[in-house]
């Protein structure tokens, strides 16, 4: 990717460093139906990783700018920049301006809105405070156990958040989860996927802008970002930890489908191409 010397994002704050313990107490008890987009690595319910003890309140953990020597920090600014270029486009066509997320760097577990997380539970998207979360050991663990390598693979993982920040800005998170609540575990579990797999698209189309319109993407970025999805497809995954795949208890898809709808919104770059509901 070409992402050296392109605008940074002024929403990342860096708490990395913060002390584990330094996240308990304090306000607030852990919600059980935002925390959709968690789980990337295991493809556990994230509700099972998120610690039942009480979050410390968000405003006490409180960061900084990433340092400016930090290139991994920068590429996730940089990203974040560009996510906000395309929203800020997009989002008005739908009925709705793009306000713009906020993204804090972590390191073994941190306080949200939604609950104390651990970082097992990979990237996640809190709705409460419309904050995007990474540890960005994930990006070693993508590279190094599930075999997706490369600049772009790393940026698809922050779309893909944002992508439920979009979701969220629609109304469509919060009709999930009433929808969820009346209904039983599989059917839980299968509206789960179709939300997942709507962030995947909306992922692709930040990158079919990304592309088009800054000339982002270098050859070889698309296949990078497409075994990513292949990677943590919840069949890969299950048959890894299980030795078997067990379909009605998926909540991200299938690596098949994570690939067919991330490539839907890669080269559509519309978004009302992502319509995972209506199918």
């Amino acid at each position: 990717m070409r992402w050296e010397g392109r605008r940074s994002s002024g929403n990342v704050e860096d708490r990395r460093g913060m002390s584990r313990g330094a996240l308990i107490g304090g306000g607030g008890g852990l919600a059980t139906l935002v925390v959709l987009a968690i789980a990337m690595l295991t493809g556990v319910d994230p509700r099972e990783i998120l610690q039942s003890a009480p979050s410390a309140e968000v405003g006490q953990q409180q960061g900084g700018a990433p340092p400016a020597d930090d290139p991994q920090a920068q590429f996730v600014s940089v990203i974040l920049a560009d996510t906000e270029d395309t929203w800020h486009q997009q989002l008005p066509p739908l009925g709705r301006d793009y306000q713009e997320p906020r993204l804090v760097l972590f390191s073994d577990a941190v306080a949200s809105a939604c609950g104390t997380a651990s970082s097992a539970v990979g990237p996640f998207y809190c709705s409460r405070d419309s904050t995007v979360y990474l540890d960005m050991a994930f990006f070693a663990d993508l590279e190094r156990r599930f075999g997706a390598p490369g600049d772009f693979a790393r940026a698809y993982v922050i779309a893909h958040e944002v992508g439920h920040h979009v979701q969220n800005l629609l109304g469509i998170s919060s009709q999930v989860q009433e929808q969820q609540a009346r209904g039983g575990e599989e059917e839980g579990n299968a509206l789960s996927v179709r939300l997942e797999l709507q962030a995947d698209c909306l992922a692709g189309v930040w990158g079919n802008h990304a592309k088009q319109e800054r000339d982002f993407l270098e050859s070889g970025d698309v296949d990078e970002a497409l075994q990513a999805a292949s990677a943590i497809g919840d069949d890969r995954l299950q048959e890894q930890a299980k030795g078997y795949v067990v379909p009605e208890s998926f909540t991200h898809g299938s690596s098949a489908q994570r690939v067919e709808w991330f490539r839907r919104g890669l080269d559509s770059g519309d978004a009302r191409t992502c319509d995972t509901f209506g199918r």
